[in-house]
């Protein structure tokens, strides 16, 4: 099995897992909803599509470029993530929801793309 595709599906089975330990805690693993675990299963497939974005943005030189790529890249996990764990809220804002999401995209593509620029050759 590929390097990538191997990548994908232990990053989205992790992803959905802790999304359900941690709601788990948050709201008790008795009151989570079918659907809740459901969309954890997302996670898996949507990691596939968006794993190309990581290599191709780790060697981007341009900022702009390589934090969009991250953004691409984690842009649908983020959201299946984010969104099925806020819905559980019985104050669910889908508004606010969106809102702290985008926001976060913006601080977490930067971050990578700070922290993963590629090596300037001397």
């Amino acid at each position: 099995m590929p390097s990538r595709l191997t990548s994908a599906l232990i990053s989205g089975a992790l992803i959905g897992l802790l999304n359900i330990v941690f709601s788990g805690l948050q709201f008790g693993f008795a009151s989570l909803p079918w659907w809740f675990y459901a969309a954890q299963l997302l996670l898996i497939p949507a990691m596939l599509f968006p794993m190309r974005f990581f290599p191709q943005a780790a060697l981007t030189s341009n900022f702009v470029q390589r934090t969009a790529l991250f953004a691409l890249g984690w842009a649908v996990p983020y959201a299946i993530y984010r969104f099925s764990g806020d819905a559980l809220s019985e104050s669910f804002d889908p508004l606010r929801s969106l809102g702290s999401y985008l926001w976060l995209m913006v601080i977490l593509s930067i971050a990578f793309a700070v922290l993963r620029a590629p090596r300037k050759k001397e």
